[in-house]
């Protein structure tokens, strides 16, 4: 378990960049906004914020521990501290999550190029709210250019990740992530200036508790989960590149508040615009793709904001697809043997390859999608809890927590929650997702 051979982190901010930019994602800027606007507005924020720190965290804590402890990637690490035990199916799991996510996922990411693509030869400036639906329709339906930029996003992936951690992830999640915060207050300034703009902050900030219903609750608490990229190995993977001298309890919380203020920004970003042009909040998915760009056609220096909203998608996909290729590069390397270059190529090919099948198969697509979401991650998330919890040893993971040289006054806590608390309400989001219980 020495660390001294092994490619790793060489900052704090490095840490936080990376894992920050794995949690940030499309999840974020694309799904969390018409979550929000189908769920109430300020009241499901009010329960999400509830559901990050009182699980997400704590769940985070538990894959960055499991990858530090084992100096392994998600696979490896089960084998290293379960040794004879099939606990390693676990890893398994998450390697073929991510797997099966990116290859999905880079397809969303060909339509965001597409978009940016669209928005800076000013395509989307004149068309109707039809035509922004045809665009849509036809861009979902494997058109041969989004395909293409699907095929660029994932050489962009590959490129990054064939450098390596301290070369490649750390030194453009780096670089890429105060690009994404500085666009993304462009966007909210913008948004926020324009006339009609405090009925959608309203909507947002100020919460109608008669909203909140047990659907609403279980909607909030799957978003925490998945807007936090857990249960599917990253943050273990990332986890074992950490130093012993960080703190992981530190790392834990700046990423969950990092990804969290992303998300709220999103929403500042896109609900003053929506009610300042007389639009549904609770649009559903189409908000980004075919909404906004009909009120950034109506919006001075719309063309210029459409064209970095844009590059906000792509730039968050990015961030998130370089730490899902690691996962399964991480795998190749130290599992397989294979050298790191050809392991990036051969992962990025054969998720570029399912990708195109995704892409001109929606059943696929759908299949990927609901499969990855809805089964794999919260059983992820659920064993991972439950090993840290109730299999590690209590004495391990304290000793872990306070590798830093600091005491984790929040051990007991800590201990309480994923024995007990995160694997009830996972198990909660998972049998709702499945139609087994219905609120």
């Amino acid at each position: 378990m020495n660390q001294g051979n092994r490619d790793g982190f060489a900052s704090r901010f490095g840490v936080i960049a990376a894992a920050a930019g794995s949690a940030v994602g499309l999840g974020n800027v694309w799904r969390f906004p018409y979550v929000v606007g189908e769920n109430g507005g300020g009241a499901f924020l009010l329960v999400y914020l509830g559901f990050v720190l009182a699980i997400g965290v704590p769940v985070m804590l538990s894959e960055l521990l499991i990858g530090r402890k084992s100096q392994r990637n998600i696979f490896g690490a089960f084998h290293v501290l379960a040794p004879g035990r099939p606990w390693f199916l676990i890893g398994l799991m998450g390697v073929g999550a991510a797997f099966m996510i990116l290859s999905f996922y880079s397809v969303v990411a060909g339509w965001t190029m597409e978009y940016l693509y669209l928005a800076f030869t000013n395509q989307l400036a004149t068309v109707s709210s039809v035509e922004l639906n045809q665009i849509f329709s036809e861009v979902k339906s494997g058109a041969w250019r989004p395909v293409f930029f699907m095929v660029v996003f994932m050489a962009m992936t590959a490129f990054i990740v064939k450098s390596g951690i301290n070369k490649g992830i750390e030194k453009y999640s780096k670089l890429l992530m105060p690009v994404l915060f500085v666009i993304i207050v462009l966007l909210c300034i913008r948004s926020v200036t324009l006339e009609g703009a405090s009925a959608g902050l309203e909507f947002l900030f100020r919460p109608d508790f008669s909203r909140i219903t047990p659907h609403v609750v279980l909607e909030a608490l799957g978003q925490a989960f998945f807007s936090l990229s857990l249960g599917m190995g990253v943050m273990a993977t990332y986890g074992s590149y950490i130093k012993k001298g960080e703190s992981l309890g530190k790392t834990a919380i700046s990423v969950s508040l990092t990804d969290t203020a992303i998300a709220i920004l999103s929403g500042i970003a896109i609900f003053p615009a929506v009610f300042a042009f007389g639009i549904e909040p609770g649009a559903g998915p189409g908000l980004v793709f075919v909404t906004l760009p009909g009120i950034f056609s109506k919006m001075i220096g719309g063309y210029f904001f459409a064209f970095i909203f844009f590059a906000l998608l792509v730039i968050a996909a990015l961030t998130s697809s370089i730490s899902l290729l690691e996962v399964v590069v991480a795998y190749f390397t130290e599992e397989l043997k294979m050298r790191r270059r050809a392991a990036t190529w051969l992962a990025a090919g054969l998720m570029t390859l399912l990708g195109l099948i995704c892409a001109f198969n929606s059943t696929v697509f759908n299949l990927f999608d609901n499969t990855s979401s809805n089964i794999l991650l919260p059983l992820g998330g659920f064993f991972i809890v439950v090993f840290v919890g109730w299999f590690l040893g209590h004495n391990i993971v304290r000793s872990e927590l306070e590798a830093d040289g600091r005491v984790a006054r929040y051990f007991h806590l800590f201990l309480v929650v994923i024995k007990i608390v995160a694997p009830v309400a996972i198990a909660l989001v998972f049998l709702n997702q499945l139609g087994l219980i219905n609120f």
